[in-house]
């Protein structure tokens, strides 16, 4: 027997792929499948399962690709009801691989179809649970997300998942091995460790939701106070992994259509499509395309589009570095933008060759930035308030990018300000989307504010 975690940075989201005597099942599999697909042959095993622990949110399965491509089955817990062919599992009903079997566990309260997989080894040891998004390293799955199509409210199915918890999970040995689908980064909970493996035991010992003597008003509580809002994307990508979507395949022969200069800008023209330029902040403010949106690969790109972009079915042109294309491309996919209508051949240096008109965005080093400071200037700080709490300069208010669509609007178009993050990740994706939106009156920090030394800025700490 063999157990792979693949995890996934960008997302927080682990997959697992497991072998036992020439079979394999996956649980919970990205929606790029080539990579499973090399792994099956390289072991020459068959697939003989692909189980999914709920109707993710937060990225777009390739349950169906992977199906079609090896013919295994799609195997759900109880009360799942997609759109599609699959395998309904039961309450304790085991599935034999190899010769190992997993027992679904229905766990219900993150969503009503969520499910654990009780992995049984050779010996019948139950060996390692695979949690989904019920149980995380040091949390628990949010119970806000499915009030909707659950009819209940977040208290009503935080007391459901108190008691799946108490009943399925919390009773099992613990040695057993816990393998969630989500680390530290992930908005699907929001008190995870950065560690993506632990034990039953450990979990009693150290998660805050799991403690022996507390009740389910207690659990209720705390598991529903302090919920950042949902990403806007979730919805559409939940409803993408129970109804069906377009072939990675297909999308990606789309993304991959390489552009000159002059197509792309017609393609811009005519289509509306957002200008979606990838590359590095620090490159990215010399010189852009007019109206393009920064948001650098190297970074949680794929949350990020689907917290700025408020529509999964937004057209999309690419602007990458040379060579990036296809990994902007399937990073999109995860998340459900599968319209990208191309990408500018050459990236932006052969936008600058062929004359094009070029924008810029005012960024001024943190030396600058003191040098300019006063009590009296606006400072507008888009870190997370829990960043913005702990240390932050005085007088600047906290206006997160999670929520610019919404604070944009109440920005002065004749009021100079200042603009900064943590690092200058962040500050750019605002500065290119105020840009984009007709607002010039700000500068950006170079290096955020970990960049800011001087002591004549002063700093409020928690």
């Amino acid at each position: 027997m063999q157990i792979e975690q693949i995890y996934t940075g960008c997302l927080a989201q682990g997959a697992y792929y497991i072998t036992s005597d020439g079979e394999a099942a996956i649980i919970d599999p990205l929606r790029e499948v080539q990579p499973y697909l090399d792994r099956l042959d390289r072991d020459s095993v068959k697939l003989k399962y692909i189980f999914e622990t709920h109707f993710h949110a937060d990225f777009v399965s390739g349950h169906l690709d992977l199906s079609e491509k090896t013919g295994a089955p799609i195997v759900y817990g109880p009360t799942a009801r997609p759109e599609f062919n699959f395998i309904s599992a039961e309450d304790g009903q085991e599935f034999t691989v190899g010769k190992i079997k997993l027992r679904t566990l229905h766990t219900p309260g993150h969503t009503l179809e969520s499910t654990c997989y009780l992995l049984i080894d050779e010996s019948g040891k139950e060996y390692a649970l695979f949690s989904g998004d019920t149980l995380f390293i040091g949390d628990v799955g949010r119970p806000d997300l499915a009030q909707k199509a659950a009819h209940m409210t977040q208290e009503e199915l935080a007391a459901t998942l108190y008691r799946s918890l108490r009943d399925k999970v919390m009773t099992l040995p613990d040695e057993v091995i816990v393998y969630p689908a989500h680390g530290a980064g992930s908005a699907c909970g929001k008190n995870m460790s950065k560690e993506t493996v632990s034990t039953i035991g450990n979990q009693k010992q150290f998660n805050y939701a799991l403690r022996a003597n507390m009740t389910e008003a207690e659990f209720v509580k705390e598991v529903t106070e302090g919920l950042l809002p949902a990403p806007a994307y979730f919805s559409a990508n939940v409803a993408m992994n129970k109804k069906g979507y377009e072939s990675y395949e297909k999308v990606l022969d789309n993304g991959m259509r390489a552009l000159n200069p002059d197509e792309f800008e017609a393609a811009a023209d005519e289509s509306g499509a957002l200008i979606l330029d990838t590359r590095n902040n620090a490159e990215f403010y010399k010189g852009f395309i007019p109206q393009s949106v920064n948001i650098g690969l190297k970074g949680d790109f794929a949350p990020w589009v689907g917290a700025l972009i408020a529509d999964v079915k937004q057209e999309i042109l690419l602007v990458t570095d040379e060579g990036m294309e296809e990994e902007a491309v399937t990073r999109l996919s995860r998340v459900g933008f599968d319209n990208v209508l191309g990408h500018l051949k050459g990236g932006f240096e052969a936008w600058k060759k062929a004359g094009k008109e070029i924008d810029e965005v005012d960024r001024i080093s943190a030396k600058e930035f003191a040098q300019a400071y006063d009590k009296t200037k606006k400072i507008i700080d888009i870190r997370k308030d829990a960043e913005y709490e702990t240390q932050h300069i005085k007088n600047a208010e906290s206006k997160p990018l999670a929520d610019i669509n919404n604070w944009i609007k109440d920005i002065n178009p004749k009021e100079h300000f200042y603009i900064h993050c943590a690092g200058g990740y962040r500050s750019m994706m605002a500065a290119s989307i105020l840009q984009s939106r007709g607002y010039r009156n700000f500068s950006e920090i170079e290096g955020g504010i970990s960049a800011i030394t001087d002591p004549i800025v002063p700093m409020i700490k928690s």
